[in-house]
C-alpha cells in the first residue's frame, strides 16, 4: 500500500521491453539498422505518449526520471529566461526535487516566492495573483500533491500565468495514468512526468516542453531529444514508459472508480474503529488512490514498522525524505501540529489491492494503534 513511492513493473510493459535489452539492443542515433529500428521504437513510443497527452510528439523530451524532469523545467526556464526576471513562484507543499532546485537557484540570485496553501493541502489563488511581480518568470505548482493527494486547480493557474505572460511548469509525476492529462485542455507550458510511478520501469521519465516555451539545457553532449536533452536514449525504459501510458489509458476511468472505492473502504473502516485521527486534505479533491492519516499520540515510524510486521507497507510521507526525522513539510504547510504530523500515514493502493487486503489493514491497524498507544505517555495524559 506505498504504490506513490513506486510500483512494480507491468507484465506486459517488461514484455515489450524486453526485445530492446536484447536482439534490438541498437543505438537509437546510429544509422545503420540496428539503429534505425531502435530509432523507429523511441518515436513510435513518443508518438503514443504524445496521443495520450493530446499534444505533439516533438513537445515531448525524454528525461532519466521526475526529479531530472523538474530540475531541466526550472533550471532551464530560469537560465533561457533570465534576461526578462529573477523572479520564480512555486508552493510550500512541492516535492523536494522542485523546492531544492528552487533553493539552488536562490543562491544563484533568483527570489523564490512560496505560496502558501490552505488546511486541505490547496494552493490559494488569491495569494499566487498577489505574489505576480513584473520580473516573474515561472510559476511551478505540482498538478497533484505526493502527500495528501490534493489536486491542485491548474487551469486557474494556467490561465493566471497566461494573463501574465508568465511559463507555468507542474510536475505531475504522481498524476500521470491515474487522472486526465490533457494538454490540449490544460494550459501548462511544461510538465514532468516518471515511469515507475505507474507500473512502468525507474530510471526513466519525460518533459513535456510546449512549442515556443524558451528553455536551456541543462545537460550537453551530443544533438539528441532535438537538442535539448544530451545522452543515448534508453530505448527500453523509453519502450516500457510508452506501454505503461498506454495501459494505463485503456482502464484510466474503471482503475479510478475502483481504487476510490477501496480509498473510501479504508477511510471508513479506520475512522469507525479508531478515535483520534485526522483525514488529511479531506475537504480536497483528491487523487483517488491516496489516503494521508493522522494518529494522536503515537509515531508514524512505529506504525510503519508494524505494519511490515504484518506484511503490509506504507509510508509517512515522501520516500524520498524518509530517512528524515523532520515532521512532513506538507502537514506543516497545511497547519498540522507537529505531533499530529509526526503520526501520520500515507496509504497508496494500485492495481493488485482487493477489499481482503484493505479489511486486513484495518484490522492490523486497530491492533497496532492500540498498542502503541497503551505504550504512549501522552496518549494517557489526554
Amino acid at each position: 500500500m506505498d504504490h506513490s513511492a513506486t510500483t512494480p513493473v507491468h507484465p506486459d510493459v517488461l514484455e515489450a521491453m524486453s526485445p530492446y535489452f536484447t536482439e534490438k539492443f541498437g543505438n537509437a542515433s546510429s544509422l545503420h539498422h540496428a539503429g534505425r529500428i531502435a530509432r523507429d521504437a523511441v518515436e513510435s513510443a513518443r508518438q503514443t505518449i504524445a496521443d495520450y497527452f493530446k499534444c505533439e510528439p516533438k513537445e515531448i523530451i525524454f528525461t532519466g526520471g521526475g526529479t531530472e524532469s523538474d530540475n531541466f523545467a526550472l533550471f532551464g526556464t530560469a537560465r533561457a529566461n533570465k534576461e526578462k526576471g529573477n523572479h520564480i513562484i512555486t508552493s510550500t507543499i512541492e516535492h523536494h526535487a522542485i523546492l531544492n532546485t528552487c533553493h539552488r537557484l536562490e543562491k544563484d540570485g533568483f527570489e523564490i516566492t512560496y505560496l502558501p496553501v490552505d488546511e486541505n493541502g490547496t494552493v490559494i489563488l488569491e495569494e499566487l495573483k498577489k505574489a505576480i511581480k513584473p520580473e516573474t518568470i515561472l510559476i511551478s505548482i505540482m498538478h497533484v500533491n505526493n502527500e495528501v493527494g490534493s489536486i491542485q486547480p491548474l487551469g486557474e493557474i494556467g490561465r493566471i500565468a497566461r494573463e501574465h505572460k508568465i511559463i507555468f511548469h507542474t510536475d505531475a509525476v504522481q498524476s500521470v495514468g491515474k487522472i486526465k492529462t490533457e494538454l490540449n485542455k490544460l494550459p501548462v507550458d511544461l510538465m514532468s512526468f516518471s515511469g515507475h510511478k505507474l507500473y512502468g520501469p525507474k530510471g526513466i521519465g519525460g518533459l513535456f516542453i510546449r512549442h515556443g516555451t524558451r528553455i536551456t539545457p541543462i545537460q550537453y553532449g551530443g544533438h539528441h531529444e532535438f537538442r535539448k536533452r544530451a545522452g543515448t536514449e534508453n530505448v527500453p525504459g523509453i519502450v516500457g514508459l510508452a506501454r505503461a501510458i498506454e495501459i494505463a489509458k485503456s482502464n484510466l476511468d474503471s482503475e479510478g472508480n475502483r481504487l476510490s472505492s477501496l480509498r473510501d473502504r479504508l477511510e471508513k473502516g479506520i475512522s469507525a474503529r479508531i478515535e483520534d485521527i485526522r483525514i488529511n486534505g479531506i475537504g480536497a479533491k483528491r487523487l483517488p488512490n491516496m489516503l494521508n492519516i493522522s494518529f494522536k499520540y503515537v509515531e508514524g515510524e512505529g506504525i510503519i514498522l508494524n505494519l511490515d510486521s504484518f506484511g503490509i507497507c506504507v509510508s509517512s510521507g515522501s520516500a524520498c525524505t524518509s530517512e528524515s526525522l523532520e515532521p512532513s513539510h506538507v502537514l506543516s504547510a497545511m497547519g498540522v501540529p507537529v505531533a499530529e504530523a509526526h503520526g501520520s500515514i500515507r496509504f497508496s493502493l494500485g492495481k493488485d489491492n482487493a477489499e481482503t487486503d484493505i479489511d486486513f489493514t484495518v484490522d492490523c491497524m486497530v491492533k497496532i494503534i492500540n498498542k502503541l498507544r497503551q505504550m504512549s505517555p501522552l496518549y494517557h495524559k489526554k
